[in-house]
């Protein structure tokens, strides 16, 4: 780029010299022609003196500009791919360890919580979700600690500690669920293996809508206090991609119970659902006996059909891939209603 720039100039220098030099008697420059050179003549030469300069120096400007912006591609490329990805992750939710291992980040995951007992591998520990001890997890050297939402307290101490915490708080909706496992892709340095586990997720979900019978009523149970999920959650989402409608909805048709309302044994007789799926099975021992043997529940069209469904909580629960073995049971279920 300087040598254009002194071609440039040695150029400039040649055609002034040839116009305006001094001949051997001392006269003023000759033109071409042999006559001396007009005050015209000699002011054209150096005009295209000139530009040929700003035009030399315009292209050393661009080439400079257009090397810069390589350079700085070429940095941006050398800091991406040398850039330290956890390898030392404590999770502290059971939705975000399932993730993690089935995008491929399973073996950067060093401890998870209690509760993170799925997939087999993943290594339990008896860190806590709901009320994480700082001291205990700094004691993992984590470089990385993901958790379903925590107290400020516990974001500082990390912060204060140099850990990075992600926090990927209950998802509300199917979309929640790619996405987060989009984030975690990202943070771990999986992003290509959370794409393809987001798409074939869709693909799954969408072959599961098509099967579905799409009709009947249903009723979600939490709990053996009668807890349930309404269509405003996450939960009462995959039962409408099924097609079914949630009686649990006209107990909370305000959002006041923020989805979760508690109902009644008079209001489920009356509701009468097509079906029952019981997300309590684990945690408080409920199937198809114990709600059969329920005072009045005898009545129900659900019991007398048969059509109680027992599933596992946890994957009932979760925000994760799972949630496609979630929507299978209940589009099996649909089946039965109309055989």
């Amino acid at each position: 780029m300087k040598l254009i720039r002194l071609i440039a100039l040695l150029v400039s220098a040649a055609l002034f010299a040839a116009a305006c030099s001094s001949g051997d008697d001392g006269s003023a420059g000759t033109s071409v022609s042999g006559e001396p050179a007009s005050d015209e003549e000699v002011a054209e030469v150096e005009e295209e003196a000139d530009t040929a300069e700003e035009e030399a120096m315009e292209a050393e400007d661009s080439a400079m500009e257009e090397e810069a912006a390589e350079l700085d591609e070429a940095a941006e490329e050398e800091a991406a791919s040398s850039a330290v990805m956890p390898s030392r992750i404590i999770s502290l939710s059971a939705s975000a360890t399932e993730s993690l291992f089935a995008i491929g980040a399973g073996s950067q995951v060093i401890a998870v919580d209690s509760f993170s007992y799925y997939p087999a591998e993943a290594p339990v520990t008896d860190l806590s979700a709901f009320e994480p001890n700082t001291e205990a997890i700094l004691g993992y050297e984590p470089d990385l600690v993901i958790t379903s939402g925590s107290s400020e307290e516990f974001v500082a101490a990390m912060d204060a500690a140099g850990v990075p915490v992600l926090q990927q708080f209950a998802a509300a909706t199917i979309s929640d669920v790619y996405a987060q496992i989009e984030q975690l892709g990202a943070a771990t340095g999986h992003v290509g293996e959370a794409a393809e586990l987001v798409g074939q997720m869709q693909t799954d979900i969408d072959a599961l809508v098509a099967e579905s019978s799409g009709t009947g009523t249903y009723f979600h149970e939490l709990d053996d206090t009668l807890y349930s999920v309404t269509t405003s959650t996450f939960i009462g989402e995959i039962y409408s991609m099924a097609g079914l409608t949630n009686v649990a909805d006209e107990a909370d048709p305000d959002g006041e119970f923020f989805g979760y309302p508690q109902l009644s044994a008079e209001f489920l007789v009356d509701a009468d659902p097509d079906l029952i799926f019981l997300a309590d099975t684990k945690c408080c021992g409920q199937n198809a006996e114990t709600v059969a043997a329920r005072p009045g529940w005898d009545a129900l069209t659900a019991v007398q059909e048969g059509r109680i469904f027992e599933l596992d909580d946890d994957i009932a629960s979760r925000w994760g891939p799972r949630v496609v073995d979630f929507l299978r049971t209940i589009v099996e279920a649909t089946a039965t209603i109309s055989s």
